[in-house]
């Protein structure tokens, strides 16, 4: 496991509503609010440190209060922020959601504008270093741009979390308009995997996509677990029996997993175990990460 991994995209402050009540339309409803730290890519970055890894992250705060907040706690678990910036005047992103009793989301709203500064330019920056790496992660709330620069300039292994079906699209338009047409993982749940394919089933939109130019499709199907393929495997692994408290960043998880697990030498499509297990790991707690996750994996000094 020697060597940096770099996570490149989004940091939020994250407002969460976990009601205690039934949701109500246009109603207040009871329930609890939490504020911390996260974002696609510094969620995978936190699961990344505490399964062991030393871990760069490429991400914009803002310098009001909560750019602060988020830039100490980065700090404070141990992440490489020398490839990050600080932007005077504007504001860090930011992401709300309310989930029911179960845990399921009802609903959300990311403002992650401020992430437009990760333009190919601030890439190229720093590209040097990000080529240094031993693994690549990347989400799409960077532009579609920003995305093709890192398929085409990126030597490393590079992996990428579509994050939302409004944003994956920028990870198929970077593919498309790329040079080198190559990307090493996608990951996608199944609402976003159908949406940026327009396939039918998860299978037809894997097929899709490594025909696109992705090695291997990890598409995360919820309690039904994840289909895997590399276009000439496909595999089917079931989710481990879990008692939800929140499900807010069990996709992180399982990227960070996934990653985890090539790092460790595993062999695809076996790595999506892993990624389940670090999944479980984060449904069962009602933090974005588990700060466990690292005993689910049965990490060993």
């Amino acid at each position: 496991m020697d060597g940096y991994v770099t996570v490149i995209g989004g940091t939020n402050m994250d407002i969460a509503a976990a009601l205690t009540a039934p949701f109500v339309p246009a109603d207040s409803v009871p329930g609890r609010v939490t504020l911390g730290c996260g974002g696609v890519a510094r969620n995978i970055a936190h699961n990344l440190r505490l399964m062991g890894h030393e871990v760069r992250l490429v991400s914009i705060f803002g310098e009001e209060a909560f750019g602060n907040m988020c830039w100490n706690e980065c700090l404070a678990i141990g992440l490489d922020l020398t490839l990050c910036e600080r932007c005077e005047g504007m504001r860090t992103g930011m992401y709300l959601c309310i989930n029911d009793q179960t845990g399921d989301m009802i609903a959300a709203v990311a403002d992650t504008d401020i992430i437009a500064c990760i333009t190919p330019e601030f890439l190229d920056s720093r590209i040097n270093a990000i080529n240094s790496s031993s693994l690549v992660i990347a989400d799409t709330n960077i532009s579609a741009e920003a995305l093709q620069f890192l398929i085409d300039h990126c030597t490393a292994p590079l992996m990428v979390d579509a994050v939302s079906t409004a944003k994956a699209i920028r990870v198929t338009k970077a593919l498309r308009q790329s040079h080198t047409h190559r990307l090493q993982v996608l990951k996608l749940n199944r609402q976003e995997a159908l949406a940026v394919t327009h396939c039918d089933t998860v299978e037809s939109a894997a097929d899709y996509l490594t025909d696109l130019g992705v090695s291997q499709v990890y598409v995360t199907l919820g309690s039904d677990g994840v289909y895997c393929s590399d276009g000439n495997r496909h595999e089917h692994y079931s989710a481990l029996p879990t008692m939800v408290a929140n499900t807010t960043g069990a996709g992180d998880a399982f990227i960070a997993g996934v990653a985890h697990a090539q790092l460790c030498g595993t062999p695809f499509p076996d790595c999506a175990q892993m990624g389940l297990r670090a999944a479980h790991a984060t449904l069962l707690s009602t933090q974005t990460v588990n700060p466990d996750v690292g005993c689910f994996l049965k990490i060993e000094d």
